[in-house]
């Protein structure tokens, strides 16, 4: 029997559970406290473990020893990751353990100055947010070629969807035309993410590193305009980037300019998008909401 074990019940891992969740005979997931582990379960309808990062406790290491599919959807901390740091020798001999999925992000690349990028182009990652998942990445990978284990690092380009786009935004009025002449950025919806995920199952000997990203990079400012032209409003007015008010990580991702290949998704992977640009995703993202 298939069972899939989760490390962080999340907004992409949870719709991957929701695609998925029916091809295993069991499926289980983390979050951080007990509260929140009760919530997850009665929204998805799974097993639901508390885990901290900090300590692993004898269900949570039962669940590990008996998975046959592992998806880790936390990101790293001041320290490293935390479920290597609690669970790595457990992860290591877990005897019918068949793969490891780890969610990453086309951040670990940095800036290209608008060129085009694949998973054979060195990383230069800028944001120590960014450097801390580049080693993460290497980390799991390190770990699956000492245990024999296939593991597939899933570098997720700006993730959308249902509750989390920009006719939502919209709708909300926070929504802003950010403008940053030759600024372009990848994005992915959330079932796209699910997508690639099972196409992963199913063909863990493609990678390790795979970009999960849409077909047409553009400009933030233009996802903005269609969706409120899909909304039957004028879209709000454009802000240029030097002047824009921005936190410190917000300015940081305009600094990461890059149009990022889908490739061996689409190739090797064998993975169709359900929505190839952000105008399919966004219409889909108008009917769910």
């Amino acid at each position: 029997m298939r069972r899939l074990l989760v490390f962080g019940l999340g907004y992409s891992a949870s719709r991957f559970v929701l695609r998925a969740g029916a091809g295993f005979g069991h499926v289980a997931g983390t979050a951080r406290t007990p509260e929140a582990a009760a919530e997850r379960a009665a929204a998805l309808g799974v097993e639901t473990l508390a885990f901290d990062g900090l300590s692993a406790g004898p269900a949570l290491r039962g669940a590990v020893a008996a998975a046959t599919h592992i998806l880790v959807s936390i990101p790293p901390d001041a320290t490293g990751d935390p479920v290597l740091r609690a669970l790595a020798d457990d992860i290591a001999a877990a005897p019918a353990l068949a793969w490891i999925g780890y969610l990453s992000t086309v951040g670990v690349y940095g800036g290209f100055d608008g060129a085009w990028i694949d998973e054979d182009t060195p990383i230069r990652p800028t944001a120590e947010r960014n450097r801390r998942r580049a080693e993460v990445e290497r980390a799991w990978i390190d770990l699956g070629a000492r245990a024999g284990r296939a593991v597939q690092v899933f570098r997720l380009a700006g993730i959308y969807g249902p509750g989390q786009n920009a006719v939502r935004n919209l709708r909300e009025g926070t929504a802003r035309r950010i403008v940053k002449p030759g600024q372009v950025f990848n994005r992915i919806h959330v079932d796209d993410i699910a997508g690639a995920l099972i196409a992963g199952i199913g063909r863990p000997a493609v990678g390790p590193l795979i970009n999960v990203a849409d077909d047409e990079p553009a400009p933030p400012q233009d996802v903005i305009a269609y969706a409120a032209h899909l909304l039957g409003r004028e879209p709000p007015p454009e802000i240029d980037f030097e002047a824009a008010d921005l936190s410190p990580m917000g300015r940081s991702f305009y600094g990461e300019n890059k149009r990022v290949s889908n490739r061996r998704l689409r190739r090797e992977l064998g993975c169709d998008l359900l929505y190839p640009t952000y105008r399919e995703g966004i219409r889909a993202c108008l009917d769910e909401d």
